[in-house]
């Protein structure tokens, strides 16, 4: 429970690098300009792949779905014959894992994202100074993300990479600022995060009067009418490139980075550039599949917390009539103080919409808890996929381990 000071959001404004932190953040201008990889865009090497969340401390301490979804991205890159030899070369470490938000990609959940894959480019179209990509979100069916080891997902991955990508490339045009459909969607009911049905058809409808003659593969217009979350990675990356315009800023506190690996939850902050900060990963509190044992719940895990970082997803679920039906019986008591207490102010784009954005280490210190944050439950075991959702209240520990190294940092 936090401290539910009504006056605690004031940390923020109370310290001058927080303040620059949160200056630099609300003038980004996050736009998708295209596809780029991240062998090209990070130098990324054949055998790094990337996931969510901090790093994994072994090779055995790997959760089994990325493990999986690694084994798919490997068969996908053509490194690998089949996923048996895919697991095999994982498990040897002739391929390595790291984290994703290392290298500015964010994945969702148990998303794995390979050197070739074609990845969304979304940068700041003000000042150019931050850059995030992040995969074509899979949709409905055998998406990579749901971590599951299977040819069907390895031709699932192809086809969103080959007719989607291609239906999405013809119709981008010039590009997309992205705040502007984030704003239109927040207005009509969505939270940027767990539901994104609104802005993904403004995105859609907008993709489709770009495109000569409309969308013409007609199994890919199916597919992106009947897949509601195909914004929420783009919005991923823009959340992203929004946070990391304070990075590198001498004492700042604001949270440019988090993310979980399905063992581990961790953040960074602007000060201290490159440092994850992390604590256990417990379970989303949720409802799952009935008849499945608790221990198919698998701990938090996705860069999709960067949404939620930032200030929407559940930390804007009050506007979200149907994130509250489907979620609000597992929120904490105090959810809409946090709410109140630890986002920032206003990103001047936001027009329609006009959420509170930013939060830093230092508010969620002095209110006593952390954002909440919405996220799917994924199988443990690997084998089912998505087997429910809920609410991830992240641990104090890795939250005060920052503030701690940022003063001893002076």
């Amino acid at each position: 429970m936090g401290m539910k000071n009504s006056d605690s959001h004031q940390s923020m404004t109370q310290h001058k690098a927080d303040i620059f932190a949160f200056d630099r953040l609300s003038v980004v201008q996050p736009f998708w300009t295209g596809f780029d990889t991240a062998a090209n865009h990070a130098g990324l090497d054949d055998n790094v792949f990337l996931h969510a969340g901090p790093a994994f401390s072994s090779v055995e301490s790997i959760c089994k779905p990325i493990l999986n979804s690694a084994a798919v991205g490997a068969v996908f890159e053509g490194i690998a014959d089949n996923l048996d030899q895919a697991i095999n070369m994982l498990m040897a470490g002739e391929i390595e894992l790291r984290p994703a938000q290392d290298y500015g990609v964010v994945t969702p959940l148990a998303g794995v994202v390979t050197p070739h894959m074609p990845l969304h480019y979304v940068y700041d179209g003000n000042h150019g100074r931050t850059v995030c990509l992040t995969p074509i979100n899979g949709g409905n069916g055998a998406a990579m993300r749901l971590g599951q080891c299977s040819d069907a997902a390895v031709a699932h991955m192809r086809w969103i990479n080959g007719p989607v990508l291609d239906c999405l490339a013809a119709g981008l045009g010039e590009g997309l600022e992205l705040i502007p459909f984030a704003s239109a969607g927040l207005a009509e009911g969505d939270d940027c995060h767990g539901r994104t049905i609104a802005a993904t058809q403004f995105l859609v409808n907008e993709i489709d009067s770009r495109s000569k003659g409309g969308i013409a593969n007609e199994e890919v217009r199916a597919f992106l009418n009947q897949s509601p979350s195909m914004f929420l990675n783009l919005w991923m990356a823009a959340s992203k490139c929004i946070m990391m315009a304070a990075t590198g800023i001498d004492g700042s506190s604001m949270i440019t980075a988090m993310g979980s690996n399905g063992v581990d939850v961790g953040l960074q902050v602007a000060g201290l550039p490159g440092l994850w900060f992390t604590a256990p990963a417990a379970p989303p509190n949720g409802h799952i599949t009935d008849g499945l044992d608790e221990t198919r719940k698998l701990g938090a895990i996705g860069d999709s917390a960067v949404v939620e970082a930032l200030g929407l997803g559940a930390m804007n679920i009050t506007h979200s009539p149907e994130q509250m039906k489907a979620l609000g019986n597992f929120l904490p008591a105090d959810f809409a103080d946090r709410i109140t207490a630890l986002r920032g102010c206003e990103h001047f784009d936001f027009t329609v919409a006009k959420p509170p954005i930013g939060i830093t280490a230092r508010s969620v210190h002095d209110y006593g808890a952390a954002m909440v944050i919405a996220l799917g439950i994924i199988d443990s075991k690997g084998e089912l996929g998505r087997i429910g959702g809920g609410i991830f209240d992240p641990p104090m520990a890795a939250f005060n381990s920052a503030l701690s190294a940022l003063e001893d940092a002076k």
